[in-house]
């Protein structure tokens, strides 16, 4: 199945979800490592990594969203879930969205403001810039820990609905039946 069913997501979403999921996680990790190191060539060389990886991570939301507004459409809301949950969860969803537009629209702000790009990837010489230096890293700094949180959120929601409320959500997505 490609295209989601009533109770299930689709292969489509499933893959765009999970390699999502991996990317994020990656890119938080380097993100995290490079805003703590000061040595401006190892900085570099997890940049080289991080940059290329966020432009895929938003090229993959903008299609998570092409897909649910074209394509597809989301699973009904497991059985017996109260409305309130059910809110809560999307506000989380369009808030993580929020988020990863956000954090892309930063980062490019501050390889563009910066220079960093042009370091980054061949073009300039020298040491990378203070990034403290260039408004955008001030969001990219909140947005980076709004994300965590929640992801924080996301997942303990689907432990709990996997094994508090055992209303199989995993299977929903591809992990188990």
């Amino acid at each position: 199945m490609w295209k989601s069913s009533s109770e299930r997501y689709g292969r489509v979403a499933i893959a765009i979800h999970w390699t999502s999921a991996l990317l994020i996680i990656g890119l938080m990790i380097a993100g995290f490592r490079a805003a703590a190191i000061a040595d401006s060539a190892a900085k570099a060389a997890i940049l080289q990594i991080h940059v290329p990886i966020g432009v895929a991570v938003l090229v993959l939301t903008l299609a998570r969203v092409g897909w649910w507004l074209f394509a597809d459409r989301k699973p009904d809301d497991p059985a017996g879930v109260p409305h309130l949950q059910s809110l809560a969860a999307k506000a989380v969803h369009v808030l993580l969205y929020a988020a990863i537009f956000g954090l892309a629209g930063s980062g490019i702000a501050m390889m563009i403001l910066s220079g960093a790009g042009d370091i980054l990837f061949g073009t300039a010489a020298g040491p990378l810039p203070d990034f403290w230096e260039f408004t955008p890293r001030y969001g990219h700094a909140v947005l980076a820990r709004l994300l965590a949180g929640l992801l924080i959120l996301h997942v303990g929601a689907a432990l709990y609905h996997q094994f508090i409320r055992k209303d199989r959500l995993f299977a929903r997505m591809g992990v188990g039946r």
